[in-house]
């Protein structure tokens, strides 16, 4: 069955029209723009395109902060049958985003205000890149080969005044196999590789999403994740406009942190009903409401952790919520939701009732937080080559457990092989493959990597996972992440990294290593501000503190040896034997971290080389050596 992007929109615009579709925030309130008048801007702007010698199959890129503009001319540009190539406004022009451009021979860049100065400084470098589009801007203020987006609405205006049936003509001839996307991969553990998305990727994902969740269309949401992400795309706004529903995006502010700022603002006014999330977000989210409620005094603190502590038992793992004898504790949590869990709710606009979290592993601990108050964060998994969803937990009774990545969209297939590429039974660990209309066509212009990587249309993750008995998909994280002991056994890391991130808060970033060495290492980034306050509460001062700072973060890891507070949470020989301590964070800016606020593992191995190979020799197994020391002093500054 043919069915584009395109259809999938014509068909919500044909059933939806006069119905809201985004929202925007103008004047000070958010403002609605229809289905209707969504496709008139789109099409005008396609028309534009056009007429300005954009063709079928050429590749138009968009570097701009989320809002309307950005969802409307990627539709637009579909429209003309251009090939879309979303990029990352965290990007640095000098070596990723030229990169990007040239790559993909990009003819056309639609460009926010904020984002124009890296594009001109790398101009001259793009022998293909004809024309700069620019978002609100005065076209006074313009260079050379600039346009403002008002002038292409103009001219698509005028084109389509004469070729109306020509245009509309490129949109219904698109085929499921015509590319609607090349998605750059962050690369964790690699250089990025274009993802290849066609037409019916996304269309066919948008199905498999709707197969285990339903949307109705009186619902909203507010991305607040980047929208050059696939994630971004699918559940954020094209599920949306399968289902009739309204999309809200965050107020650009004037810098980054103006705009993330306004996110907890934004929630409140626009009241969604379920929000896209990913574990730094939601360790965000958790941060505030604990400081919120430590805020309100003693009194309420021990009964928000007494109101914890009887919902985590009630809920169990998801999956047993309030069976057997927790029944009895139903009463009790009903009180603590009316008491407690029901304000804190309100600053999540009182109509949130899940997140649907993606991007990395959320550790089990997140998810029965979120729960217990109320506002589950289900884990999902995916990647980009699948477009990107493969499973989630959803609302729906039985159908989440915390620690699992929940359950298989339909229809997909999937097998778990073993390093000889045989398939494993249920229960038992290896690679995650998958089959079904989301898999990627293939990586942009790398045929050797797309051979490698998709096979017989089979998917190979590179995801390390097993199914459980009762269908459940159990992620444990990357193969090109695994320890690898000097005996050569492996485990993935991911796991217990984000466990010791959430349950100490003296642990900001953490990255566990072994490479066929004969012990496990932890480089710890240490939370400034959380370890300067106990430092001043306990009134250490002077050339004591970063010596006994050291000493604190290796006491939260030490945790997990036996004898500790959390011995049991993982096998022994792979809880670190020695702590590092970074003398920086691992951020976008330092390329540490990718967009989605995964770790960098390779860059980071990389740039701290010495501290780990320290770590190594026998100075550097004492918790308090030089080393750490110096380093906990420059970061505590």
């Amino acid at each position: 069955m043919k069915r584009t992007i395109i259809d999938l929109f014509e068909e919500s615009v044909a059933k939806y029209g006069a119905k809201e579709f985004l929202l925007e925030k103008h004047n000070g309130k958010f403002e609605p723009t229809t289905y209707n008048e969504t496709k008139a801007m789109a099409q005008r702007i396609g028309g534009g395109l056009v007429a300005m010698g954009i063709e079928r199959g050429d590749r138009v890129s968009i570097l701009a902060e989320g809002c309307n503009n950005w969802i409307i001319s990627e539709l637009g540009l579909l429209y003309a049958g251009a090939v879309s190539v979303p990029l990352s406004i965290k990007l640095e022009e000098s070596n990723d985003l030229l990169f990007r451009l040239r790559h993909a021979d990009v003819k056309l860049i639609f460009v926010s205000r904020q984002q124009l100065a890296k594009v001109r400084r790398i101009a001259a470098e793009l022998p293909d890149l004809k024309h700069i589009v620019v978002w609100g801007e005065d076209a006074a203020n313009l260079h050379e080969g600039e346009t403002t987006l008002e002038s292409v609405v103009a001219r698509g205006d005028e084109w389509l005044a004469t070729h109306r049936d020509e245009f509309e003509a490129i949109g219904k001839s698109l085929e499921n196999s015509d590319i609607a996307t090349i998605t750059y991969t962050s690369g964790t553990t690699a250089d990025p590789k274009g993802v290849v998305l066609t037409h019916r990727n996304y269309t066919a994902n948008v199905e498999q999403a709707l197969s285990v969740i339903s949307i109705p269309s009186t619902w909203r949401t507010l991305i607040i994740l980047p929208l050059d992400h696939c994630f971004a795309h699918v559940v954020g706004f094209y599920i949306m406009i399968a289902c009739g529903a309204s999309v809200a995006t965050t107020e650009v502010g004037r810098t980054p942190m103006e705009t993330l700022k306004n996110i907890p603002i934004n929630i409140k006014e626009v009241r969604p009903h379920f929000l896209l999330s990913v574990p730094a977000l939601a360790k965000n989210f958790r941060k505030n409401i604990e400081t919120s409620i430590r805020k309100k005094g003693k009194t309420t603190e021990r009964l928000f952790h007494l109101a914890l502590k009887t919902s985590y038992a009630y809920q169990a793992d998801g999956y047993s919520k309030g069976r057997g004898w927790r029944c009895l504790l139903k009463p009790a949590v009903a009180l603590f939701d009316k008491i407690l869990y029901s304000k804190v709710r309100e600053a999540f606009g009182g109509e949130l009732r899940f997140f649907i979290g993606g991007g990395a592993l959320l550790d089990s601990e997140l998810q029965r937080f979120f729960y217990a108050i109320g506002i589950p964060m289900f884990q999902g998994y995916g990647l980009s080559e699948a477009t990107p969803v493969i499973s989630t937990n959803v609302p729906s009774k039985r159908n989440h457990r915390f620690g699992s990545s929940g359950r298989l969209v339909k229809p997909l297939d999937i097998k778990i092989l073993d390093d000889e590429g045989r398939e494993l039974p249920v229960g038992e660990k290896g690679e995650i493959v998958i089959r079904g209309e989301n898999v990627m066509a293939g990586y942009w212009k790398n045929p050797e990597s797309t051979a490698d990587t998709v096979r017989d249309g089979w998917l190979y993750t590179g995801d390390m996972g097993y199914m459980s008995k009762d269908d459940f998909l159990y992620v444990l994280g990357r193969f090109k992440s695994l320890l690898i002991s000097s005996d050569g056994e492996k485990y993935s890391p991911e796991g217990m990294e984000e466990a010791m991130v959430d349950k100490s808060p003296l642990i900001d970033q953490i990255m566990i290593y072994n490479n066929q060495n004969p012990y496990t290492i932890a480089l710890v980034v240490a939370s400034k501000e959380n370890i300067n306050r106990t430092l001043d509460e306990r009134g250490i001062e002077g050339e004591e503190r970063a010596k006994e700072a050291v000493k604190m973060v290796a006491a939260e890891v030490a945790k997990y040896r036996p004898g500790g507070a959390y011995a049991d949470e993982f096998p022994e020989r792979w809880v670190p034997a020695v702590i590092a301590i970074a003398d920086e964070p691992f951020t976008e800016q330092n390329g540490l971290v990718n967009s989605t606020m995964k770790v960098v593992r390779n860059k980071v191995e990389k740039r701290f080389e010495g501290a780990i190979s320290h770590a190594y020799t026998a100075e550097g197994k004492a918790v308090d050596n030089g080393r750490n020391i110096e380093a906990m002093r420059t970061l505590l500054g």
